[in-house]
């Protein structure tokens, strides 16, 4: 079995909080990941039909028939249940009573986001990281805000970099040996998130348009938000499209990175830019194959930077540092496709290049946030598919892609 980077953080949490939240995107691992834990808990889905009814009806009567330390799987299903953990809590605080797992972010759902404030820790869960399936630390966040910087790479050729962004990260599809098979996985997995997931965190009036709008966001992965482009291309509502961008936050499908801001943020625009969670996902809905990818660099770098924020996000939530994932664009389409600000204010800023080449003009955002940030500014990273680090100014220097998971 893969060991997953989150598993030291959910064992320290359970040893000193009441209550623990995974949450993640379906099939990710966090059933997984909670039944491998050493200490042995009574489990159970809120996928079984008769659990749900009972967890709904009559939640005390829930916690009685499944008593602590317990892992309740899928816990968004039933919000009955969390004022009736919140009592059960405040009456024994022991550490470690409840484990819960969770396909929708339960902070963002009526009812449930103020029960267990001060009760409860929350563990991110994404799709596997490439660390992870290489067997390797994950560390490349961490070392970045380090005074010495000199990141372990190996060359990674652009055929196995394409090959790793289509095969993605969930547990069950990257393990799959051929594309027909993993295309399988993707079309049923969104099904089953439309048809089941979606309904039970929310009422929706346009679930034909669904597929339609996550087609057009794997098509603009990387791009900053436009609502009102995607409401007319939809035919969703301005304000209905609002509420389901939303949604798709909650179950995990989509993830938002906010701008970078600064005194001098009158410069730079707000919108945030949107990702798809996983790769893999995205080009399954967005009908890229490896070869399209290998030929059509325009299609690439997107594909690409959508790879890093994600690799980033997981390694973000599972390191020392633990930074804020943004990004920097002004009105003058200057950028920064990532920044990396830590709690300390130290800032690293990171740019995206699909070729295998670097050119001094490559640092261009990286020397504009150097400005902005001043002595806050730690250092700027062109990430590139070459197979050397190469300086090209003061604190930037341009590092081989693989480095991430080295």
């Amino acid at each position: 079995m893969i060991e997953r980077q989150a598993a030291r953080t959910l064992t320290e949490a359970l040893a000193d909080t009441p209550v623990v939240l995974i949450h993640g995107p379906r099939q990710s691992g966090k059933s997984t990941l909670g039944q491998n834990l050493e200490v042995k808990r009574t489990y159970v889905t809120l996928d079984d039909p008769i659990a749900l009814g009972l967890a709904r009806r009559d939640p005390k009567a829930f916690l009685k028939t499944y008593p602590a330390p317990v892992m309740i799987d899928e816990v968004q299903r039933a919000p009955e249940l969390f004022l009736a953990i919140k009592l059960d809590v405040d009456r024994d605080r022991r550490p470690g009573k409840y484990l819960l797992t969770g396909s929708a972010n339960v902070l963002n759902l009526p009812k449930l986001a103020d029960s267990l404030a001060g009760r409860m820790e929350i563990v991110d869960l994404l799709p596997f990281s490439q660390g992870e399936l290489e067997l390797l630390p994950d560390s490349f966040v961490d070392h970045a805000f380090e005074d010495e910087f000199a990141p372990l790479f190996e060359p990674e050729d652009l055929k196995s970099l394409v090959d790793r962004m289509v095969r993605g990260g969930f547990p069950e599809a990257s393990l799959r040996s051929s594309q027909a098979r993993r295309e399988s996985w993707f079309a049923n997995y969104v099904r089953t998130l439309l048809e089941r997931d979606v309904k039970d965190v929310a009422n929706i009036d346009a679930l034909a348009q669904m597929p339609l709008l996550l087609r057009l966001l794997a098509a603009r992965s990387g791009s900053t938000l436009n609502a009102a482009s995607l409401a007319t291309e939809t035919g969703i509502p301005y304000t209905s499209l609002k509420r389901y961008l939303s949604l798709l936050e909650t179950i995990f499908l989509l993830r938002l990175v906010n701008t970078w801001s600064h005194d001098r943020s009158r410069i730079l625009t707000k919108a945030p830019k949107a990702y798809m969670v996983d790769t893999g996902l995205l080009c399954y809905l967005a009908n890229l194959e490896a070869r399209t990818l290998l030929s059509d660099s325009l299609r690439l770098k997107p594909v690409l930077e959508n790879f890093v924020a994600m690799e980033f996000q997981k390694q973000c939530s599972f390191g020392a540092v633990r930074p804020w994932l943004l990004h920097l664009r002004t009105i003058r389409h200057l950028s920064v496709d990532f920044v990396l600000e830590s709690r300390r204010g130290d800032v690293v800023g990171i740019q995206i290049k699909a070729g295998t080449t670097l050119h001094e003009d490559d640092a261009e955002g990286l020397r504009f946030l150097r400005d902005l940030a001043g002595p806050n500014f730690k250092r700027g990273i062109v990430l590139y598919v070459g197979d050397a680090m190469q300086p090209l100014d003061d604190q930037i220097v341009g590092v081989p892609i693989g480095a991430i998971w080295r």
